[in-house]
């Protein structure tokens, strides 16, 4: 770390290069909610900067004093914590990855004095090897930070929906009791690609949902200052100027989407050519469509298949379409993904037909080779996997509460409301049709049951 006037050069990486004005009116939107202590939700498709935004914050100095002030900025701490990392593993490990990633933004603040002393915590927690000892030294590591050395601490949750089939309520019960201790001088910002509201139940987020619900960010594509820079970057590491026809021709078929912007610009510095059927071919572009196709529901694949079923004629919900910028006036926003829609028609509405089947020996749910597992909450998947494992016997609201919700002290607080809606979001997740659904079936007056 060197010093130059007075002045802290934090250590270079890639998010730091990026000019201070990109996605300037996300930030400022994010901004707003922390400084008055709320939470805010960053939603948006795979590849459209989510994770380079939050480096923005984490790492871009510039950014940081573009938004707060030569002063103000320094009042703020913006902890990235990337859950990919922790994927799968126990919240206990979570907290412990929370710890050090803490640690970590210290030091590439060079903020020695502040990092040594949140080390010292760490090390007296760690040693005892018990959870609820670690999480009050993380407690004890935040109140330093925000009440002693006046700090507001933002944690930058990237890629929050890959920990979602591991979450359980004391996690946001932790994050509250955080909040209440340093009161305005901390905030979460969630990143995922759909909102916590549409994948989590609300008992299991209602100790912190007065912070953060309904503080919604949509990042859509085509930020043009991210989109220069990254253009510039990739003829720099080129050595090689994009002509102007071909960049109009990669925008045209992209609408400015971050990653596939790059990936078509890639290709052709490679092949000297945009051909959409050989483009859609490419197996990473190939790979970050299927990417953004499995995290739709099964109603909006439907309704992007069908080209709109008939002006939607079904009243499938596509808000979310909507607010994320893939559908514009009622047709696909990005040319080359209708393009691969359209070459993969066959082979994508086979895929809905595709049996759902629960795998033990990997204890997976899976419809072919999809994971449906890897997007469902924890009760989500205990209900699923329950239904599976007795198809077509019809099962009893007792018995599904008893047996879904069984870890709890007690079920007797499980509602018919709260199973109608674990029931509700599932078939969100699995149904083409929810308001029809072909696989949980309702009885009435019985229960449940699951069809193949």
């Amino acid at each position: 770390m060197q010093q130059s006037n007075n002045r802290t050069i934090e250590p270079l990486r890639f998010e730091s290069l990026y000019p201070a004005k990109a996605w300037f009116l996300e930030i400022e939107e994010i901004l707003n909610f922390v400084k008055q202590g709320k939470s805010v939700e960053l939603v948006g498709i795979p590849g459209t900067g989510r994770s380079n935004l939050l480096g923005l914050l984490s790492y871009n100095r510039g950014a940081r004093i573009a938004h707060l002030g030569e002063e103000g900025y320094k009042k703020f701490h913006f902890v990235w914590i990337n859950l990919s990392e922790v994927k799968r593993k126990p919240q206990s490990e979570l907290v412990k990855f929370i710890f050090i990633t803490l640690i970590d933004s210290l030091g590439a603040r060079a903020m020695k004095n502040k990092k040594a002393k949140v080390e010292e915590i760490f090390a007296s927690a760690n040693k005892m090897n018990d959870e609820m000892v670690l999480f009050q030294g993380l407690k004890k590591a935040i109140d330093y930070l925000a009440l002693e050395k006046d700090l507001t601490i933002v944690f930058l949750s990237d890629r929050f929906e890959e920990y979602v089939p591991m979450l359980t309520s004391d996690f946001f019960t932790t994050l509250r009791s955080i909040r209440n201790r340093v009161k305005y001088k901390f905030s979460v910002v969630f990143s995922l690609t759909r909102p916590l509201e549409e994948v989590l139940e609300p008992e299991m987020y209602s100790d912190f949902a007065e912070f953060f619900e309904g503080n919604i960010i949509y990042l859509k594509f085509g930020d043009v200052e991210s989109l220069n820079f990254r253009i510039k970057h990739l003829e720099k590491i080129n050595k090689n100027k994009l002509p102007k026809n071909v960049l109009d021709q990669v925008l045209k078929l992209t609408s400015g989407h971050g990653k596939l912007t790059r990936l078509c610009i890639e290709y052709w510095f490679l092949n000297n050519n945009l051909v959409k059927g050989q483009l859609i071919s490419d197996k990473k572009i190939e790979n970050l469509f299927t990417e953004t196709w499995n995290y739709l529901t099964p109603s909006e694949q439907e309704f992007l298949l069908e080209s709109g079923i008939k002006n939607n004629e079904l009243g499938i919900d596509t808000s979310y379409l909507e607010n994320v910028g893939l559908l514009q006036k009622e047709k696909i926003a990005i040319p080359l993904f209708a393009e691969f829609i359209k070459e993969n028609m066959n082979e994508l509405k086979k895929n809905e037909n595709l049996k759902i089947v629960f795998d033990q020996e990997k204890n997976e749910i899976k419809k072919g080779e999809s994971i449906l597992s890897d997007f469902l909450t924890k009760y989500e998947f205990k209900l699923l996997k329950l239904l599976l494992q007795n198809e077509d016997k019809i099962l009893d609201r007792e018995e599904i509460i008893s047996r879904v919700w069984g870890d709890q002290a007690s079920t007797a607080g499980v509602t018919d409301q709260a199973l109608d809606q674990l029931i509700f979001r599932l078939r969100k997740k699995t149904e083409e049709n929810p308001n029809e659904p072909r696989y949980i079936q309702t009885v009435k007056g019985r229960g449940f049951k699951f069809t193949s």
